[in-house]
């Protein structure tokens, strides 16, 4: 008998519109896992909103956080594997960030401390991202003059969000930056967009991978909605989009099922798994 892995992101694929784990969802999945099916998630989002959002759910494996930078278990409640960008090329990130006049929010992994710095909140959107983060997931932000002078070792991540013309040129740059890679997708609360950078060697990609690896998988099932879900769609064996999902998406995947509204995920696991 296979051994299979289901994984789903979230926001846009397993989250309502809300955005939240509907009650039906919670029941369907929690169903399923109490009767064997392995599930987790691989999301954009960190610990600090991924772990609450998702507390209904019973996710049984360890979850992909960051678009695959780190690696979490959440029965155990600590990392098991997170992938640091070189020192070199956080500084030469952040150049870019300068020569397009850009903000960021840069991560910081310390021991098992997730911290978020910041040097200025420079427009509506960097702010509301801000205030959420802070006051409903409880998640450390500092603020410093310089990033530059807080990139060490243990820097994780760079993220920004804004329209796609002022994002998209300074995406191009940092497609050349050697030890890095990105993520550039709309987001789908607010119409802006969102360019992440990480790791070369973090992806969802890769963090479906090792948990193939590591827990012996034989089959990996895969759901998504956007453009940062494609990577999660390379390492899968079937590939699902729900009906909101991107075109490119769709024409990745393997099948297209119901919307997010509609509970897709939980619904196509319910009649297949």
């Amino acid at each position: 008998m296979k051994k299979t892995l289901y994984v789903s992101d979230l926001d846009g694929t397993l989250l309502s519109p809300a955005p939240a784990i509907t009650e039906h969802t919670a029941a369907v999945i929690n169903s399923l896992t109490a009767k064997g099916m392995h599930f987790t998630f691989a999301t954009a989002r960190s610990i600090y909103s991924a772990i609450p959002i998702t507390s209904a759910l019973n996710v049984n494996v360890p979850c992909l956080l960051m678009n695959g930078v780190s690696i979490y278990d959440i029965a155990a409640g600590g990392y098991i594997k997170s992938e640091f960008i070189p020192t070199e090329a956080s500084a030469e990130v952040l150049a870019a960030f300068e020569r397009h006049n850009i903000r960021c929010f840069m991560y910081r992994i310390d021991g098992e401390w997730l911290t978020c710095y910041y040097s200025e909140l420079t427009t509506k959107v960097m702010r509301s991202f801000a205030e959420v983060r802070k006051h409903e997931y409880k998640k450390p932000f500092v603020q410093v003059p310089r990033l530059a002078d807080y990139a060490n070792a243990d820097t994780v991540y760079f993220t920004t969000t804004g329209p796609h013309d002022d994002l998209y040129p300074l995406k191009c740059e940092i497609e050349h930056i050697k030890g890095v890679s990105h993520a550039f997708y709309l987001d789908v609360y607010n119409g802006e967009w969102y360019l992440e950078v990480f790791s070369d060697r973090a992806s969802k990609a890769n963090g479906i991978r090792f948990l193939r690896e590591r827990y012996g998988f034989d089959e990996v099932v895969a759901f998504g909605d956007n453009l940062n879900d494609l990577s999660m769609f390379e390492a899968a064996d079937v590939k699902i989009a729900v009906g909101n999902a991107k075109e490119e998406l769709k024409d990745a995947a393997d099948i297209v099922i119901g919307t997010n509204s509609e509970d897709g995920v939980a619904e196509w696991l319910r009649n297949n798994s």
